[in-house]
């Protein structure tokens, strides 16, 4: 009997620590996984992996653990859990039982690093080992970054084989790595690589290399007073002097309370590509990855590029369901909420607020109705629909009616005009009073 318990334990902790597989466009992870801070990793199993901070609460930031996300093309993703605890069963600091907050993972002769950063400004970074990219990396301990001690660490290996690492709020130190990978040469650490009066810098650095430009991409506070952009300054040498570029992405709008970004950028089977995170829950946490194509104009400057629905894949399918939380901007007090474990809601939805989805595909036409799948509130309302601006060509107007009794969920209908071809998707919504209705999904039919 107690070796029938063993196995059936043994069976669990299996099936708990495989990767789970998931199908998503922006954001690339399932509704109830948080991953903020995405730092991007091409390893040489040719697969794309994310190490990035988990948001778990709306009370504070990030968690206790870090999960490893990985991709072989940009749509299916896996992730593995257990990757690596600061406290609990599975704890490996040592010395803390403080949150984790912003990773970054580096590679060297069959090992990888996960350096990892916390609130304990006594030892506020760290770093830890495994042979596998997704962990568990074991054996962590304390780095000695000096008197320097700040957060988000990130780590560059070089050409020629030397590692530098990167970590700071406001101003952005640096310091060449020694062979170990676990400690820097402190003679060489630098304050002031880039600063937030000359840079935009605010913390979250991440470092690319690309036609011996190297490029610092960072959370950039050159927008409304927030660092919601990630921006970028380049040099042609590590140290720098570094000029500022711009900004790549700002994920201003994705929720009412907004506040930060923190991302990286990475070449992945011969192209670009920007990624970035969004708060929801109208809270500057629960935030989410989202990825983004990017590319270089001649003078190896990025152009600015968009938050969409789509991300790194096809235009939305309209002739399937298209979850709300796929809006890449909302405009107004309109936030996502959960309403189990498995879903998100649009909810706190008042008069003339919007949520955009870009891009749709109506393909060639032949489109005549529309579903939403809404939860009614004490106001009747309407949801109207929208392609390419709110003033532009409206498609349709649903009716949304008051509630009359307990139910939670409803459907409700409209015609559609005939329309075809991509396009970006409003839907404003309308009523009297406050926090009108709530909608989880929508789609069309011919």
């Amino acid at each position: 009997m107690l070796r029938r318990i063993k196995i059936g334990i043994l069976a669990i902790l299996v099936l708990y620590t495989l990767p789970v597989h998931v199908i998503a466009q922006n954001p690339i992870l399932p509704v109830g996984t948080y991953i903020a801070d995405p730092s991007a990793r091409v390893w040489n199993d040719g697969k794309i992996y994310i190490y990035g901070s988990r948001d778990e609460s709306v009370d504070y930031y990030c968690s206790y653990d870090h999960y490893v996300i990985s991709s072989h093309d940009l749509i299916h993703w896996d992730i593995q859990k257990d990757a690596f605890h600061s406290r609990g069963d599975l704890d490996e600091v040592p010395y803390n039982d403080d949150l984790l907050w912003a990773p970054d993972c580096a590679f060297k002769d069959g090992k990888y690093y996960l350096y990892y950063c916390q609130p304990d400004m006594k030892n506020p970074e760290g770093v830890a080992i495994s042979t596998s990219p997704n962990g568990p990396f074991k054996n962590a301990k304390a780095l000695n970054i000096g008197k320097h001690t700040q957060i988000d660490p990130a780590v560059f290996i070089d050409d020629d084989g030397q590692a530098y690492y990167l970590w700071g709020q406001f101003s952005m130190k640096m310091a060449k790595m020694n062979p170990d990978m676990t400690s820097l040469d402190e003679s060489s650490i630098r304050d002031n690589i880039i600063t937030e009066d000359g840079h935009f810098f605010h913390e979250g650095a991440f470092m690319a290399k690309r036609n011996g430009m190297y490029y610092l991409v960072y959370a950039d506070i050159s927008r409304a007073g927030r660092p919601t952009s990630i921006g970028y300054a380049t040099s042609k040498t590590p140290f720098g002097p570094y000029k500022y570029g711009g900004v790549i992405i700002d994920n201003d709008n994705s929720d009412p309370a907004v506040w930060n970004n923190h991302g990286s950028i990475v070449e992945f089977k011969g192209k670009w590509y920007v990624l970035y995170h969004r708060s929801s829950h109208g809270t500057v946490m629960m935030r989410r990855t989202c990825i983004e194509p990017i590319t270089f104009n001649d003078d190896g400057s990025i152009p600015e590029v968009e938050m969409t629905s789509q991300g790194a894949g096809k235009p939305l399918d309209i002739y399937s369901d298209i979850e709300v939380e796929r809006a890449c901007l909302l405009h107004g007090n309109a936030q996502f909420q959960l309403w189990n474990p498995n879903n998100e809601e649009l909810a706190k939805i008042n008069n003339n607020d919007r949520a955009i989805f870009r891009y749709v595909d109506f393909g060639n036409g032949g489109v005549k109705t529309v579903e939403f799948k809404v939860s009614p509130g004490k106001y009747l309302g309407d949801i109207a629909i929208n392609i390419g601006k709110p003033w532009h060509q409206r498609i349709a107007l649903v009716n949304v009616p008051a509630r009359k009794g307990d139910e939670k969920w409803i459907t409700v209908t409209a015609d559609v005009s005939a329309t075809g071809g991509v396009h970006e998707l409003w839907l404003t919504f309308l009523g009297e009073g406050n926090e009108l209705f709530s909608v989880d999904k929508f789609c069309f039919k011919k």
